[in-house]
């Protein structure tokens, strides 16, 4: 049905890797944001995000509702992927945002024109700087809303759809080795560890957070109970471990002392191997000051005997001057 609401959005990791490129190549350190659009395919309410292109886009920055998106570009550029994958089609567009603007139902409505009458387009929005911890997109779908009272007309509004991030194999394996080249080598496994432990903590809190806020509005009589999303919370709470028992208490000990006593001793091979290294250099430096020592003075001793020896060649010819002056003064007499 081309009006209904899609029941989640996943993209691939391919798409956020090309949008944070198109950002970096066209706004990095500027407040305006990029466009482009979203190629894929949509399955029982899924819409599959497989690759995107960008679009040559501007606003104006006081009026955002004064906007250029170049129309010829985007049509040879749908033919050339239709070329390429004809399984690929038009299922949205994407911007850096970060918030929806005043121009975004406008811009839907154009995109929706290459959609070859298919379901309405998504609309992405990617925040390349994300502040907050998960995934660094949202997804929204345009519908149309109608007052109850009939006494306006229908109007689109943007309504959010559950996102996730999906990959093939292959693109699984290609994430890992980018990774791989991007990490930083400065930073310990240790450090970077105990960082992506924090973060995880730091979104449970979150979830948690949320769960609880929902559960009191669920009590207050707020919000309506929800079986669906109480089943899941009973599943959530059937999975936890019963700290009880004194095995599983005790097995769990075991095993963060084996984890602590690992992190001590190769702390303790890094200090050691640390300190190798600087008694090392010492001795490499001392015996680099004892070689250019030894150098100074044999050029100094080297210096003084050529000046030994021109000293003496001077007084040799001085006493050769002498010399030939008495036999001149006696052969006169």
């Amino acid at each position: 049905m081309p009006g209904a609401v899609p029941d989640k959005v996943v993209l691939h990791p391919l798409v956020l890797l090309s949008v944070v490129d198109h950002y970096g190549r066209v706004a990095k350190d500027t407040k305006k944001r990029v466009v482009g659009v979203l190629l894929g395919e949509v399955s029982q309410g899924v819409v599959d995000v497989t690759n995107s292109f960008a679009v040559p886009f501007e606003e104006d920055d006081n009026d955002t509702s004064i906007w250029f998106l170049d129309h010829s570009y985007l049509e040879v550029m749908c033919k050339m992927f239709k070329k390429v994958n004809a399984r690929e089609k038009v299922v949205g567009w994407y911007s850096t945002g970060p918030k929806i603007k005043e121009a975004d139902l406008d811009m839907n409505s154009l995109i929706a024109k290459f959609t070859d009458g298919g379901p309405e387009p998504v609309m992405v929005i990617c925040e390349v700087q994300p502040k907050a911890i998960g995934l660094p997109f949202t997804a929204y779908h345009a519908i149309d809303e109608v007052r109850a009272d009939g006494t306006e007309k229908a109007q689109k509004v943007f309504v959010s759809v559950p996102t996730e991030v999906g990959q093939t194999e292959a693109e699984e394996i290609g994430v890992e080795h980018l990774l791989r080249d991007v990490k930083d080598a400065t930073i310990s496994t240790l450090s970077s560890d105990v960082s992506g432990k924090l973060q995880a903590l730091n979104g449970l809190r979150n979830r948690l957070s949320e769960i609880q806020m929902y559960l009191g509005h669920v009590l207050s009589g707020t919000l309506p109970m929800n079986h669906d999303i109480l089943g899941h919370l009973q599943d959530i709470f059937n999975l936890l471990p019963n700290m009880n028992v004194e095995a599983l208490s005790k097995a769990l000990a075991v095993k963060s002392n084996d984890m602590m006593l690992v992190i001590y001793v190769s702390s303790l091979i890094r200090s050691i191997l640390a300190l190798h290294k600087l008694i090392d250099n010492k001795e490499q430096r001392q015996w680099a000051e004892k070689e250019a020592g030894k150098a100074a003075a044999k050029a100094k001793a080297d210096a003084k005997k050529k000046t030994d020896e021109k000293d003496k060649a001077d007084t040799d010819k001085e006493k050769d001057a002498t010399t030939d002056k008495k036999t001149d003064a006696m052969d006169t007499a």
